[in-house]
């Protein structure tokens, strides 16, 4: 007997969908199971994990952060880049920062808890941070001496063109010392809290300073990854940390460089990204090699 058009067309469907389910929601995920089971394979598969003494303590793929209860960097370790998932390196909220170049005004508030800093600010911060944490030059362009954003609100009498009748330094309050004290012959203001210049009408005016061009502090060790996830640095970030590890460990400097080009990896095929170090294996290598006196 023929069966009805409408009725052949919904088991022809039927048919498809049970064929298709069983290929791709049963037979194909287990075989990628198996796959993940051969020799060799099986530790990426299950995220390769890294373990000490049968206790996981993490993953050469995701990063993590090497401080005290306190958030403090330790000393002994190898510090990762800043992480902008969660508070911090949380696989569950990865995410980027969303702030670009052009963020370099502070929202300052009555309440320091409640004010918010522009990604000039935080970048000037953390590169004055490392500076004084590893001993090289943490100055950068575009920074004040005490880590903010040297950025000035310029007030002009007639728009953009006028005399010049007040400036502010926008990113400092009191009871800090304006970057520079004058601007054009005007005295430089700290910045109240509260206020909007931008809004106000005032010009904002980075001022470069005078920072070596090519900062010693590199962009990794300032910047977050787009993931917040990465669990590598630079070469050139962990070799300003080099000095201080092997002092805290009592180890030979020479020694510790050599271990940080072990956990070096190439571009990858030799032309795509660039050289990292992954801060975990190199940190485990360490302890392995020069336990913390």
């Amino acid at each position: 007997m023929r069966l009805p058009t409408w009725l052949a067309q919904h088991l022809a469907a039927l048919r498809a969908l049970l064929v298709f389910t069983a290929l791709l929601g049963v037979a194909y995920p287990l075989a990628l199971v198996a796959a993940g089971r051969i020799p060799g394979l099986d530790a990426k598969a299950d995220g390769s994990l890294l373990t000490v003494d049968g206790r996981t303590v993490g993953s050469a793929l995701i990063g993590q952060s090497f401080t005290d209860p306190d958030g403090n960097p330790v000393p002994r370790y190898f510090q990762s880049r800043p992480s902008a998932a969660g508070d911090g390196y949380d696989p569950t909220a990865t995410a980027a920062a969303n702030l670009g170049p052009e963020s370099v005004v502070d929202t300052l508030a009555a309440d320091p808890g409640s004010s918010t800093r522009s990604l000039l600010t935080q970048v000037c911060a953390r590169s004055r941070a490392v500076g004084d944490f590893d001993g090289v030059d943490g100055r950068r362009p575009y920074c004040t001496p005490d880590g903010v954003g040297a950025v000035l609100a310029v007030f002009r009498a007639d728009g953009l063109t006028g005399r010049i009748t007040r400036v502010v330094s926008v990113n400092q309050t009191a009871p800090a010392t304006p970057f520079v004290t004058s601007w054009q012959g005007v005295p430089v203001e700290l910045a109240t809290p509260g206020e909007d210049y931008v809004a106000a009408g005032g010009l904002v005016t980075p001022v470069r300073g005078d920072a070596p061009a090519r900062p010693a502090v590199p962009a990794d060790a300032v910047t977050a990854s787009g993931s917040g996830l990465d669990p590598q640095i630079s070469p050139a970030y962990a070799e300003i940390q080099v000095a201080r590890v092997a002092r805290e460990r009592g180890a030979d400097p020479a020694a510790v460089r050599r271990l940080v080009r072990e956990h070096t990896t190439a571009r990858t095929l030799g032309f795509m990204g660039a050289p990292g170090v992954n801060v975990l294996e190199l940190n485990l290598a360490l302890d392995e090699r020069f336990p913390a006196r």
